[in-house]
């Protein structure tokens, strides 16, 4: 249907990828258009085409009664390290619609220190949205983002149903 292929140095993505990487800006955007994120104290770490990291820390605001941080707020944070690299990958794309059709969730330690989220499945999200494009039919990619622990240790690991269709 099209040729779309993503291109790291297209200036809309560029651009978008300065963007994300200014906490300033990020911040901004969080409390514009995710105050919950911005609220719960989450900042981006780092986003390039290939990677993303969202730092989520262990404070009153994102902790439940039992002294750990609140299942839903790391589900948003590992929601947002996988969403980051759709909205590079999608930056320059032809009108492309997403969402989360799916979401599964497995705890592995307590969440009691400040959590970082990362994801490093960009390529294979700018593959899925190339597909899309190119085929102009619905597809899915299933996004896997990692919770660790201050010591490395893997406290949480999200899996998250995106899809994909270019609007016509």
């Amino acid at each position: 249907m099209s040729l779309y292929t993503f291109d790291a140095n297209h200036p809309k993505t560029k651009k978008l990828l300065k963007q994300l990487n200014n906490g300033f800006q990020m911040k901004a955007y969080l409390w514009k258009s995710l105050p919950m994120a911005a609220f719960s104290g989450m900042k981006v770490q780092t986003v390039n085409p290939d990677f993303a990291e969202v730092k989520l820390p262990y404070r009153w605001r994102s902790q439940n009664p039992f002294k750990s941080i609140y299942f839903a707020a790391q589900c948003a944070a590992a929601e947002l390290s996988t969403g980051l690299l759709v909205l590079a990958a999608k930056e320059a794309a032809p009108r492309l619609s997403m969402l989360v059709t799916g979401f599964e969730a497995s705890f592995y330690k307590k969440a009691n220190k400040t959590l970082v989220f990362k994801c490093n499945q960009g390529k294979a999200i700018i593959e899925t949205i190339e597909e899309a494009v190119r085929t102009g039919e619905g597809v899915t990619f299933e996004a896997i983002s990692k919770a660790y622990l201050p010591d490395g240790t893997v406290a949480a690991e999200m899996k998250i149903l995106w899809s994909f269709k270019v609007k016509k």
